[in-house]
């Protein structure tokens, strides 16, 4: 065989393999499994990517898949520029605004009973159970709990995961409340590209709310399912010579067909937000990474540069890339539970925010069957619940979380690193504890 041909079928080999192992990674983490607790997996006793070079059995790599399977993955997710492309979030060149802070060593005491058990669970005891890298809960503007774990620090970063996709819908929202969206305009009005695709006769409100109708199956356990094709596409690994599909988010939604009818039915699916991206882009002149420094990063007094990853072409991935530290994340929480100020600046308009705490369309959200979430309803990509008062979520999978409860005046931000993708592995112990926080913190003087 000649030594190009050779290489040409080494590479597709090596492709095949970082695809499959790659996709039982996450097919494993979707499934109900036995795997080590938060202390054994713990990233930083593991040793994980230490030494010059780390022992063989320590070391991750992304271009073999290796940097997802757990429990390396718990190391993966706050080093995620050590290992792929990404864009920056320039956070300007201002000096940072301190967050006030007001400790409190009580709260690791507080008690709830987690969903569908009997026996009560301590706020301390669930860090450990949702495998948590770092939280931090600010109340009444002040942060009254910091904790890390794992190779997680204060001046580290995180993958947002899914969390990605409530910041790039503040800033779609921004744009309509601006009038620069029309949000009952079609997709194809602004990306004439998508107008063959599911997406050409989707309007604007439709992707920001998930109600369109898609060829799309977000199931990781499913090795057919469409997300495995989306992940192809944007990942920025050389190809098979012989690889035909897209190269790129932007090539790879030109292919999504239609099923069902759009705004019939909630439907949990990445790419709604990738095309969101593209509007935003198309119309700005700015990509989601360069606007959201100009809109929101360089106006919120951080104290370091966010990041996307991003594909081959550098598009950053709207759907899930965004990697942040905890205090910078809090101060985004914080500003919209203060309605979108932020040290007197009027960073969104406070119409989005009311907006989104109203909520999204309930009966179409309760279609989408997530028990744990009855009454909930989804808008604008923030998931919106049932509190009185318009508490509202970012989730993204393995335990990602922004919780903006202004009536209890609270904000809790969560990165973490459970073994579960889904959502509904952490929910029954996240949802009542964070309840049970903002009934502790609303008692107080």
């Amino acid at each position: 065989m000649c030594p190009p041909c050779a290489a040409s079928l080494r590479l597709a080999k090596s492709m095949t393999a970082v695809l499959i192992g790659f996709m039982s990674s996450l097919a494993i983490a979707s499934t109900p499994a036995t795997y080590p607790d938060a202390a054994a997996s713990d990233p930083a006793k593991l040793g994980w990517m230490v030494g010059s070079p780390p022992p063989a059995d320590r070391t991750v790599r992304f271009d073999d898949g290796s940097y997802f399977q757990f429990p390396a993955m718990r190391w993966s997710v706050s080093n995620f520029r050590q290992l792929m492309p990404t864009i920056n979030v320039s956070r300007g060149l201002g000096a940072p605004v301190s967050l006030a802070s007001a400790l409190r060593e009580d709260i690791d005491a507080i008690s709830f009973v987690p969903l569908g058990a009997k026996a009560s669970m301590t706020w301390d005891q669930s860090l450990a159970a949702t495998y948590t890298d770092g939280i931090l809960v600010m109340h009444r503007g002040k942060v009254v709990y910091e904790r890390y774990f794992g190779v997680l620090k204060p001046d580290g970063q995180h993958a947002a995961m899914s969390v990605t996709k409530s910041v790039v819908g503040t800033l779609g929202a921004m744009l309509v409340a601006e009038g620069r969206i029309d949000a009952n305009k079609h997709v194809a009005d602004y990306v004439p590209e998508l107008a063959g695709s599911a997406f050409g006769s989707a309007t604007v409100r439709q992707v920001l709310d998930m109600t369109t109708g898609l060829k799309y199956s977000e199931d990781y356990a499913d090795p057919n399912a469409e997300v495995w094709a989306h992940a192809k596409a944007g990942s920025p690994l050389p190809k098979p010579k012989d690889y035909t599909g897209p190269r790129s988010y932007y090539e790879f939604l030109q292919t999504v067909q239609l099923q069902g009818q759009h705004g019939s039915a909630f439907g949990y699916k990445t790419v709604n937000t990738d095309v969101l991206g593209w509007v935003i882009a198309r119309v700005t002149g700015r990509n989601v990474a360069q606007l959201l420094s100009e809109r929101i990063w360089s106006r919120l007094g951080v104290e370091q540069d966010a990041y996307f990853t991003v594909d081959s072409i550098g598009t950053p991935f709207a759907g899930g890339g965004l990697n942040t530290s905890l205090r910078d994340l809090a101060r985004f929480g914080e500003m919209l539970r203060n309605d979108g100020q932020f040290e007197g600046q009027q960073i969104v308009p406070k119409a989005v925010v009311d907006d989104i705490r109203r909520g999204g369309d309930k009966q179409a959200f309760a279609k989408a069957g997530y028990d744990l979430l009855k009454g909930w309803s989804y808008r604008s990509m923030w998931w919106v619940t049932d509190k009185e008062g318009g508490a509202f979520m970012a989730r993204g999978v393995h335990g990602q979380r922004i919780y903006v409860d202004p009536k209890a005046e609270m904000v809790i931000v969560r990165y973490a690193s459970h073994p579960v993708a889904s959502n509904s592995a952490n929910d029954p112990v996240t949802l009542p504890a964070f309840d049970a926080l903002a009934r502790y913190l609303s008692k107080l003087p």
